[in-house]
């Protein structure tokens, strides 16, 4: 069977590289490579051509799209009855085409999930990635939901749950998962099939991520329990623990101490794991950082997925998937 591999691109400029350089390493190159341009105004288109001659890439450019929509002209131009989408900003596993497209090409999928690991360049990446990223050992296959930086489908199935939602712009991955959940089932998970990718180097840019992740969840109807589940935690449970310490302090403190700690003890143990040759003080600066990361993680998530459900209400007639 013929096989696609498509992603999207904006103003990537040499960081797009890694990415073309772990396709031309895969152990079964790609049929065809399409990658469609959202009008990058730096050197991009250049750097992409310069790898037409390296790579069957075809480079479709559509100044605006967001990343569904660019997903979507890409996989309308793929000529493969398989599509394996990946993203700019990721490295390849040398193996990871030839395994995430091996469960179709024998009949035993229709859709298949791919993994994803933190390849992090900085101390404070380590924990990051530590602390925002699942382990293997931390998902169910059944009930996983893959990023499309790392998924293959067939081309009909994408045509047959209408593709990729354009009216989102962030969570559109979680959305088109679901449609294809409900109509073919779960998915076989391979999680050799590895995209890696650089965490969030710095809070900022961390917060401005998880706000825009919430804000989609918001117009999408994600997760509407986790959500509240968090806002009860700090509007509610939050400020009695607090009204504790200043009341019964060794009780509130134990309480605010041991919810931190049940809170923070997934992320320290996946730590714990990968700092093993750092220096005492080394691991205790990083596991400090935890409970801020998540603090930060989840004040972006409560103030993005108000604004996502407003959008969703001034939007309702709008055809949502």
């Amino acid at each position: 069977m013929k096989v696609s591999v498509i992603a999207t691109v904006k103003n990537e400029g040499e960081g797009i590289r890694p990415l073309l350089d772990s396709l031309i390493h895969q152990s079964r190159i790609p049929d065809e490579i399409i990658i469609c341009d959202g009008g990058s105004t730096d050197n991009t288109l250049e750097i992409l051509a310069e790898y037409q001659q390296w790579l069957p890439l075809k480079i479709i450019v559509v100044p605006g799209a967001n990343i569904s929509q660019g997903r979507n002209r890409a996989i309308e131009v793929a000529t493969g009855e398989i599509i394996a989408a990946t993203d700019a900003g990721v490295v390849l596993a040398p193996y990871w085409l030839e395994d995430i497209v091996r469960p179709i090409e024998m009949g035993e999928a229709v859709v298949v999930s791919g993994w994803f690991e933190p390849d992090p360049y900085t101390d404070f990446e380590v924990v990051m990635g530590a602390t925002v990223l699942p382990a293997r050992e931390d998902v169910d296959p059944q009930k996983f939901l893959p990023s499309s930086r790392s998924v293959a489908f067939l081309k009909t199935a994408w045509e047959a749950v209408g593709g990729y939602p354009e009216w989102l712009d962030y969570g559109e991955d979680l959305v088109f998962d679901l449609a294809l959940r409900e109509k073919y089932g779960p998915f076989p998970l391979v999680d050799t099939a590895v995209a890696y990718f650089r965490p969030r180097s710095n809070l900022r840019s961390y917060f401005r991520q998880y706000y825009t992740y919430a804000r989609g969840d918001g117009k999408a109807n994600l997760w509407p329990k986790r959500h509240a589940i968090r806002y009860l935690t700090y509007l509610v449970a939050l400020p009695v623990i607090l009204r504790l310490i200043w009341r019964e302090k060794i009780l509130g403190w134990l309480l605010l101490l041991g919810g931190i700690s049940a809170y923070c003890r997934r992320p320290a143990e996946r730590l714990w794991q990968s700092t093993a040759s750092w220096s005492p003080a080394g691991r205790v600066r990083a596991f400090a950082l935890i409970p801020i990361i998540r603090f930060v993680g989840d004040v972006a998530e409560m103030l993005g997925y108000p604004v996502g459900l407003w959008w969703r209400w001034h939007h309702r007639s709008q055809k949502e998937g």
